[in-house]
């Protein structure tokens, strides 16, 4: 029989067409299993085809994952938390822990668009010795993803594991900062009260640009000097000019939004500690997460949904051979 190797999988040429799943070895339902996370079954049905010189079809990588997926889906932390990796020689300093929040929509037969819930745990790090004499530069390195298809009450339970996994409640600071949907500040508040609550800069200065547009919709050159003016009063802070000026143009409802959120919006004050401003990265990782669940045309069984969602996750936050190990 001849034997062609890729990389550490070795695929027999003689049943290269009509192979069934059954006889795949542990090793190769594994590659199956992470290339189905990574990409859609017909994308990795053309990888296996053109790079590993073997024809499985997406309904065979379907299968797979329908049998081998329940894997991580009952395994959907690792027993031991996932070290975050650097290049060799950096030199970094530990800010703490972040936790974000978000969600996105996946189309689910029989049901319509369905929430997705997303939670990202990483260390805030920043490159450069810390100094009181100037505001540091951090970063977020993902320690894990976390994704639910479903309400609050069931990721809530699951972000709270992960977080339990990767050392959240033992930082020595901790943030948590998102767009400021309500949802996300009540799971914060119920089951992590001792983290700083931060508006994502970026969405605030977005609400900002927005007010600027009502407050002179006829005069943008106004509303770009409003806008400048107004952006360093929301970064610096307190916030009463903005407010005043907001309510005497009768514009309550941006008055309002921004009231509502000043103890979050203290970015000055964050930066200055320490903390991260913006929720990038968990919005980032909604995105692939929608890349791979919500692209154009797909449609998902809710069983299916929920088995690919761990498994996504873990190909992302670099997880998967652990979580694959630690199961049973």
């Amino acid at each position: 029989m001849c034997v062609r190797g890729v990389g550490s999988v070795f695929f027999p040429l003689d049943k290269a067409w009509g192979l069934d799943a059954s006889v795949y070895s542990p090793e190769l339902k594994r590659h199956l299993v992470w290339l189905s996370g990574l990409l859609s079954y017909a994308q990795a049905e053309e990888v296996m085809r053109r790079i590993g010189k073997h024809a499985i079809s997406d309904s065979s990588l379907w299968r797979t994952v329908e049998r081998q997926g329940h894997r991580l889906t009952a395994e959907a932390e690792p027993t031991e938390p996932v070290a975050a990796v650097f290049a060799e020689g950096d030199q970094v300093w530990d800010w703490g822990k972040t936790l974000s929040m978000d969600g996105g929509l996946v189309n689910i037969r029989q049901e319509g668009w369905k929430e997705l819930k997303v939670g990202l745990i990483g260390n805030v790090v920043s490159d450069d010795r810390p100094d009181a004499s100037v505001i540091p530069e951090v970063h977020t390195v993902p320690l894990v993803y976390t994704a639910v298809l479903g309400d609050v009450e069931a990721f809530a339970p699951v972000l709270v594991r992960a977080a339990q996994t990767h050392g959240f409640f033992e930082a020595p600071q901790s943030s948590i900062p998102a767009d400021g949907a309500s949802w996300i500040w009540g799971v914060a508040d119920c089951h992590f009260p001792h983290s700083i609550q931060i508006v994502d800069w970026y969405h605030a200065r977005q609400h900002l640009a927005d007010a600027a547009h009502a407050r002179f919709p006829d005069q943008p050159q106004l509303a770009a000097a409003w806008l400048q003016a107004q952006t360093e009063t929301l970064f610096e802070g307190p916030l009463n000019p903005l407010l005043a000026d907001l309510n005497q143009a009768d514009l309550s409802g941006f008055a309002h939004y921004f009231e509502t959120h000043q103890a979050r919006m203290r970015y000055l004050d964050f930066q200055e500690a320490g903390f991260p401003i913006g929720s990038g990265s968990v919005e980032s990782e909604v995105k692939q997460f929608k890349q791979r669940l919500a692209a154009p045309g797909m449609r998902w069984s809710r069983a299916g949904a929920e088995r690919m969602t761990p498994i996504r996750a873990a190909v992302l936050d670099h997880s998967f051979d652990a979580r694959w190990a630690n199961a049973v």
